[in-house]
């Protein structure tokens, strides 16, 4: 339980890291799944208890059990959200990535950036980190050359 805990809590920081930004809508699902999350986490509490009460007022007590399971199930979906990105930020860099990543690592340190040198595999939540960066502190054209 813990473990899933964990890997929401990664999801919640990935989704804070994670640059959403246009240069990158092409390339990874994170802007899309962000924004999703964001907007289930504002609107589905709302739907959730309107649905609700629609039901209850329609189909009264002896469905309650099923009104029940149904808010809940429409109030986990932002969860899904974090545990997809938190399990996306645990994971590894494909070689071509993380070729990428060190590609724009020594574009930074060139123009005179300190960055970080992960001491372990590089994972989506280093290259988070790192695009996060870039993105606050280069011109923001200086991804034209690998898009």
């Amino acid at each position: 339980m813990s473990a899933m805990f964990s890997t929401l809590k990664a999801g919640l920081q990935y989704s804070r890291d994670w640059p959403v930004v246009p240069q990158l809508n092409a390339v990874f699902p994170e802007n899309k799944i962000i924004r999703m999350t964001v907007f289930a986490q504002k609107t589905l509490p709302v739907v959730a208890v309107v649905g609700a009460l629609v039901q209850f007022n329609q189909l009264g007590t002896d469905q309650l059990p099923l009104i029940l399971t149904m808010m809940l199930f429409i109030l986990s979906m932002p969860f899904q959200g974090w545990y997809w990105l938190g399990k996306r930020a645990q994971t590894e860099l494909p070689p071509g990535l993380s070729s990428w990543y060190g590609e724009i690592r020594q574009k930074m340190q060139a123009q005179g950036l300190q960055t970080q040198n992960p001491q372990h595999k590089l994972r989506y939540a280093d290259l988070a980190l790192l695009l996060k960066q870039a993105f606050g502190q280069l011109d923001k054209t200086f991804l034209r050359d690998w898009l």
